[in-house]
């Protein structure tokens, strides 16, 4: 299900619906429904799983953490250099990018980018293991 979030610039509602579609899996794999009135979190619990919000959050960072070690002439990294052509755009709230995504994401860590770098430290910090 959660094939190629790591590049999905994730809303609110569309997390939202990616959570009430895992939930609706677990509860079929338990065997149980809402009638039963069973909290999320005790389905989670019995299956052992974690939140996907957090599991989407961290295969985000990790793929970041692969772009950030990978060599500056790399077709992925390139990418970052490319200067964008200012447009007009139109009213409202600007479009979420993956970039302001990862910008919060680290900010909620208390991290910066560099910490990137060294594979075990960034592992260690991004890392969230499913309940057992």
């Amino acid at each position: 299900m959660l094939y190629g979030s790591e590049c999905w610039a994730v809303k609110q509602q569309q997390l939202h619906k990616v959570n009430v579609t895992e939930m609706m899996m677990l509860r079929w794999m338990c065997g149980k429904t809402r009638k039963d009135r069973i909290r999320n979190i005790e389905i989670q619990r019995q299956v052992g799983v974690a939140p996907i919000d957090i599991k989407i959050r961290e295969g985000r960072l990790r793929w970041f953490g692969h772009l950030q070690r990978r060599p500056t002439n790399a077709p992925t990294r390139k990418l970052d250099s490319i200067e964008t052509v200012e447009i007009r755009r139109g009213r409202g709230r600007p479009k979420l990018t993956w970039d302001a995504l990862i910008k919060r994401d680290l900010n909620g860590l208390q991290s910066s980018p560099s910490i990137a770098l060294n594979r075990a430290q960034w592992k260690s910090l991004i890392h969230v293991a499913d309940p057992s």
